[in-house]
């Protein structure tokens, strides 16, 4: 007896994907932290990981293009929070805070 494997419909990663990109978007326009400003951007940029990743699985299962570029995301969403975070704490030692309308102008 062969077991069958059902799969996940497309529109349901489509509509996480949609969910967390609208989470995201929310966040950066109305935070003030550069902290939370920083974790919705990554939320979106995960946002669109889901969607290489679902498009890749379900248009061509054998090539692994979408894994390759949402490898390629990651790499750059890591190397971001690592330079933005440096930054952060940066502007926080000399400044005393991590509020972005406090800190609009970067001059010394």
């Amino acid at each position: 007896m062969e077991a069958v494997t059902q799969q996940i419909p497309l529109e349901h990663f489509l509509a996480l994907s949609a969910i967390l990109f609208s989470l995201g978007i929310y966040g950066v326009l109305t935070r003030r932290n550069a902290v939370l400003i920083l974790m919705s951007v990554e939320l979106m940029l995960n946002a669109a990981s889901i969607n290489m990743v679902a498009f890749a699985a379900y248009a061509s299962p054998e090539l692994f293009t979408g894994m390759i570029f949402a490898i390629f995301i990651i790499t750059v969403a890591a190397a971001e929070v690592g330079l933005a975070l440096a930054i952060i704490l940066r502007v926080y030692r000399n400044r005393g805070t991590a509020n972005v309308d406090e800190v609009s102008d970067l001059k010394w």
